[in-house]
């Protein structure tokens, strides 16, 4: 897959089918969308295309806003790979850009900078200064300027739209089940284990720590049943958010145990998914009251990831 930035020099391109957007979070209303615009390029034989902003439009539009993101850019680029998008171009978005009416937007991006011959949006797609232009004016443009635009309906999970809104609220309420059929996958998050103050392994439950990454929606605090994946294998496991109240201590992290395994992951990349939480955070009156309710909570997991494991086995 090729990666673009800027939106010049589209000449080469065999008939591109386009989408526009975010997607942050890759859920199950962007895999559709995705896969509707490969199977049209595919008809074609023509060129898959994803045109997505750098930064997010809400960091210019609206910077006292703290927003946080569902897939860093690394994965969301390595999901439209694997939904089979031939090239992202990556437009930047800055005050400029944002003061683009939509006629010039089409005109100079998907008309002389693309030359589309067809876009998929979603049916409330908005664009433009001021948000002004939509769905029906963007038609109307395309017919002047040789290009398709079909919208394409919301996907409906759970009595409601898929939203990325709608699932970073779902992560930030703890509910990760609920998150993971919107998203058709479990929320994870990635980073390199440090060493830590070693509490874990002397209460008998080594842990991994991992520092949470600052732009990424974080779970609230608390134990939740996981599966951890390092070096392509996968590990049952349990992780814990939070700052270690019951040992006074300070930074808030992400402390990972693996269940049935002992591995040195000091220094190593590993990937954290999130199947279910277990409770919240709490400060226990010792370590030895800690421990024990440590053990509880394995046992839940375990029970969690076995039935987790049954519902993914065929009939």
């Amino acid at each position: 897959m090729k990666v673009t930035r800027g939106y010049s020099g589209g000449e080469g391109r065999p008939y591109p089918v386009a989408t526009v957007g975010n997607f942050d979070g890759h859920h199950l209303g962007h895999r559709a969308l995705l896969q509707t615009v490969v199977e049209a390029a595919r008809r074609m034989e023509g060129t898959a295309l994803v045109l997505t902003f750098d930064p997010h439009p809400v960091k210019i539009l609206a910077p006292h806003v703290d927003l946080k993101f569902l897939t860093s850019p690394e994965e969301k680029l390595q999901r439209f790979e694997d939904a089979g998008i031939d090239e992202v171009i990556v437009l930047e978005f800055d005050p400029t850009f944002a003061s683009l009416p939509p006629e010039t937007f089409t005109e100079l991006v998907l008309y002389r900078g693309l030359h589309l011959r067809q876009i998929f949006v979603g049916q409330h797609f908005v664009f433009g200064k001021g948000r002004t232009g939509n769905v029906a004016s963007l038609t109307v443009m395309g017919k002047r300027f040789g290009f398709s635009v079909s919208p394409v309906s919301p996907v409906i999970a759970d009595g409601g739209i898929v939203s990325s809104t709608r699932v970073r609220k779902l992560v930030q309420e703890g509910q990760v089940d609920l998150a993971a059929r919107l998203l058709g996958r479990q929320y994870a998050m990635q980073g390199v284990v440090m060493p830590g103050a070693q509490r874990g392994q002397e209460l008998g439950w080594p842990t991994a720590n991992l520092r949470l990454p600052v732009e990424r929606v974080i779970p609230p605090n608390g134990v939740y049943a996981t599966v951890t994946i390092w070096n392509q294998q996968r590990f049952d496991s349990v992780a814990y958010i939070g700052s270690r109240p019951t040992f006074d201590a300070g930074e808030r992290l992400m402390e990972v145990h693996l269940l049935n395994e002992r591995q040195d992951l000091y220094g190593e990349s590993i990937e954290v998914r999130f199947l279910q939480r277990l409770r919240g955070d709490t400060k226990f009156p010792s370590g030895a009251d800690l421990s024990r309710q440590i053990a509880i909570d394995v046992e839940r997991a375990k029970a969690i990831l076995q039935e987790h494991r049954s519902a993914l086995s065929p009939g």
